[in-house]
């Protein structure tokens, strides 16, 4: 397993942009395909974002799909999610998540590590 650690969380206003970031440490952060989960108030965990280990592919949720763009630095052990044109639909804790086959982070089953989690609150 890596341990991760989400951070960058914040309140915000509608329209906004804000920048997560995940800090990965353990075994090789570069093996492991990341993703970003999130879950409101509520509501069940949803997917939200995915990359392969190589930076090369990518999977967003239709929700977030042209608003939201995931990326990594394999040389700083570090997943980003930039989330633009923010809503309060948007609001919820993001989590950070690691596998080795990006397939199980997409169905959000047995994913191999977890991070605790980040507050996003985005305001009218």
């Amino acid at each position: 397993q890596v341990q991760l650690v989400e951070s960058g969380g914040a309140l915000v206003q509608a329209g906004d942009s804000l920048r997560l970031s995940c800090a990965a440490s353990g075994r090789t952060f570069s093996s492991y395909a990341m993703g970003w989960f999130r879950q409101a108030p509520g509501k069940e965990r949803e997917f939200v974002a995915a990359i392969t280990w190589d930076g090369t592919v990518t999977y967003y949720a239709d929700s977030v799909k042209g608003r939201f763009t995931i990326s990594r630095d394999n040389a700083k052990n570090t997943v980003y999610l930039q989330m633009n044109s923010l809503t309060p639909e948007d609001t919820a804790v993001y989590y950070c998540t690691a596998d080795f086959h990006i397939a199980t982070i997409r169905a959000g089953h047995g994913i191999d590590s977890w991070g605790k989690g980040t507050l996003v609150t985005v305001s009218s």
